[in-house]
């Protein structure tokens, strides 16, 4: 199974790649996870992506879809993966596709968490709040203003892709605002895996 999750930040995807590892154990593929371990590994890429890193600069297309493919190639990946996170552009997926078709592959679906975007914004409020009752730090990204700016960001270059993926027919749209489980439940009637 091979899965791309969509979804504005803040929308679940991370939570539902995790129930999507246990049922199908395949990996969640994180380009972040993915680059930190190829600069630990010293592979060609990784050293590209340290430099790069290491002058403060964004790791280029051609970096990430490098380890990209070289992930996908190691032995966890042969039954699937879920991408997370990546792609974010409509060149990045291009390169997806492109990598796939060289290793004759293809996505299964792409799996789109339709939210409310006001209604996010309360989430991630929400999210703050209990952290802070918790007496636990508040992750960066759960301030209201930096989180709107990454919604901001979404649409900019990420929401193309639910119409690249529409028109090739991939595209799988689930109510994002749902509880955890009924969410869970979308995802597997649409995958045809509901138990």
């Amino acid at each position: 199974m091979r899965l791309i999750l969509l979804g504005p930040p803040g929308a679940g995807k991370g939570t539902q790649a995790q129930i999507l590892i246990e049922k199908f154990r395949i990996p969640q593929l994180s380009t972040g996870d993915m680059l930190r371990a190829a600069v630990k590994a010293e592979t060609e890429v990784g050293k590209k992506a340290k430099a790069v890193m290491d002058a403060g600069e964004l790791v280029s297309d051609a970096i990430v879809n490098a380890i990209v493919a070289e992930r996908i190639d190691q032995a966890d990946c042969a039954n699937g993966f879920i991408l997370d996170g990546y792609p974010r552009t409509l060149a990045q997926a291009d390169a997806v596709e492109a990598m796939l078709a060289e290793r004759r592959l293809k996505l299964d679906a792409v799996i789109e968490l339709v939210v409310d975007d006001k209604a996010l914004v309360g989430r991630i409020a929400r999210r703050a709040e209990q952290a802070l009752a918790a007496g636990q730090p508040v992750r960066k990204d759960d301030n209201p203003e930096v989180f709107e700016e990454r919604l901001r960001e979404y649409y900019k270059k990420t929401a193309p892709l639910i119409g690249y993926y529409h028109a090739k027919g991939l595209l799988k749209g689930v109510d994002g605002m749902a509880s955890i489980n009924e969410v869970t439940q979308q995802i597997e009637k649409v995958l045809g895996t509901a138990a």
